[in-house]
């Protein structure tokens, strides 16, 4: 389970710097930052529930 959460983060903090390189570089009419930002809310809020489910579920014992 560790290695999912770790995997879920990197996924996070690459759309989060993918969404300041299309801020920095693209033209104003673009979706591109857009989006990726909308995918790293999404990706937040899927680690956040995969944490509360396993603990609730016992796949993540509590410390």
């Amino acid at each position: 389970m560790r290695i999912v959460v770790i995997a879920i983060l990197i996924l996070i903090m690459a759309s989060l710097g993918s969404a300041l390189y299309y801020m920095m570089t693209d033209r104003s009419g673009s979706n591109r930052t857009v989006n990726a930002l909308t995918v790293r809310v999404g990706l937040s809020v899927a680690l956040f529930l995969f944490l509360v489910l396993g603990r609730h579920y016992g796949w993540l014992p509590a410390q």
